[in-house]
């Protein structure tokens, strides 16, 4: 043991092996309120440990403080959206975390240390944020002009509460971050994660009818951007998959698509091709053939625009563009352009993703199997589909009522008239699965 502390260099902290069998190591190191507070690693093996000890040492040596167990929520939190999520997370998925850390899990759990955050605490909090008006929490309405105000500051609490599936967002925000504590062996168990909301009631979606839709498309036809709200309401496709679709993508002779990419404007970088939402979502796609029909168009008018502005033709350039220009359409240029058409038309409003959702809902009225509908949106399961659109499914349910309804018919309930020439009933239901 002498020979031991010998070798061992001043500040190299200390390591040894705990009952349990695992092997701990702990030294002083610089933390978030920027004094030197002793951290303990662990790990299988020594050199685990060690290695773990010594890049929290270097860290610590750059100025970086080193987030642990003993440290609050919300400075775990911060740590791993900067130098954990940063790196995992889409930017704009990233953005919606640190939002809902900004928030809600900061200003209600942040001040907890890590190591002694409970379920009991999380589920407190989230009950707290599910009964409380969210504009007298945040003081929304005490940041308005007087004469603006209406809710908190005037004395009329408005009520606005977060939905469930706001709340499932920022339990599952709570719970990625925690997990990622776990993986880091800061804390033992993820608290979240025995915390239990529920299953939220998905929200409620009014796509367009058919009738709706052909008015759109009939009153709408020699709008700039109607290509891209014909193939949006044909093909069910997202909106930035179908910013992102260049001439390469489509092979109109054959009538088919290629989906590999999203386009989405970020708050840093601008406009981003990002690959696809999901592994699922990389697809090739029918296009009907109205739609081909109305590409050939576009195309030749979008060759002629170009020619006048004097850019040189691109190929592989994108489909949909900005007037005379080789740039894509901005997303929220899409959503108000869109807004204008449907006033246009004399259509209620609704979402441009909302197309999608018409888009299924259509398909399944006409009988299209699920499985079908899955692959042209492009879902990673077929559950997703039948969770998302089984409230929109009536129609299709009552067929099938109505089809056990007569097989279940008793002879006595038959017609009066039905002939000996007629076929016997079958033995079995047949029971529709789409």
């Amino acid at each position: 043991m002498a020979d031991q502390k010998k070798n061992r260099a001043n500040g190299e902290g200390t390591v040894f092996q705990r009952k349990d069998g695992r092997w701990e190591a702990a030294a002083f190191v610089l933390a978030s309120d920027g004094t030197r507070q002793r951290l303990h690693v662990y790990g299988k093996t020594r050199n685990e440990a060690m290695d773990k000890l010594t890049a929290a040492k270097a860290a610590s040596n750059r100025g970086v403080p080193v987030v642990h167990a003993q440290g609050t929520v919300g400075n775990w939190i911060t740590y791993w959206l900067d130098t954990v999520a940063v790196h995992l997370l889409r930017e704009t998925t990233h953005v919606r975390y640190a939002a809902v850390a900004r928030l809600y899990i900061i200003p209600g759990l942040g001040t907890k240390k890590l190591s002694k955050l409970t379920a009991k605490d999380i589920r407190t909090w989230l009950d707290g944020l599910r009964t409380r008006c969210q504009c007298c929490a945040r003081r929304i309405d005490h940041q308005r002009h007087e004469e603006q105000q209406r809710c908190c500051a005037a004395g009329r609490c408005c009520r606005r509460q977060l939905s469930a599936l706001t709340l499932t967002y920022i339990h599952t925000v709570l719970k990625t971050a925690l997990e990622h504590a776990v993986q880091e062996e800061e804390v033992p168990r993820n608290a979240a994660r025995n915390v239990r909301l529920g299953t939220p009631r998905p929200r409620r979606v009014e796509p367009l009818t058919v009738d709706e839709a052909r008015q759109l498309l009939d009153t709408t036809r020699n709008h700039p951007l109607f290509p891209v709200v014909h193939l949006a309401l044909h093909t069910g496709l997202r909106r930035g998959e179908l910013l992102a679709l260049t001439w390469e993508d489509v092979d109109l002779n054959a009538g088919t698509a290629v989906i590999r990419r999203s386009l989405q404007r970020t708050s840093e970088n601008g406009l981003v091709v990002f690959p696809t939402k999901t592994h699922a979502s990389e697809r090739r796609i029918a296009l009907p053939t109205a739609c081909v029909h109305d590409l050939r168009e576009h195309r030749a008018r979008q060759r002629a625009e170009h020619g006048a502005a004097g850019l040189g033709w691109n190929p592989r350039g994108y489909i949909f563009t900005a007037p005379s220009s080789a740039l894509p359409v901005e997303p929220s240029t899409l959503n108000r352009r869109f807004a204008t058409m449907l006033h246009q038309a004399g259509v209620r409003r609704i979402r441009f993703h909302d197309l999608r959702h018409s888009t299924a809902t259509l398909l399944l009225d006409q009988g299209v199997e699920l499985v079908v509908i899955k692959e042209l949106l492009g879902h990673a399961h077929i559950g997703v589909t039948a969770t998302v659109y089984a409230h929109v499914r009536l129609r299709i349910q009552r067929d099938a009522i109505d089809l056990l309804g007569h097989a279940l018919r008793t002879p006595e309930t038959e017609p009066a008239d039905r002939g000996d020439d007629d076929d016997p009933p079958t033995s079995g239901i047949l029971v529709p699965t789409n």
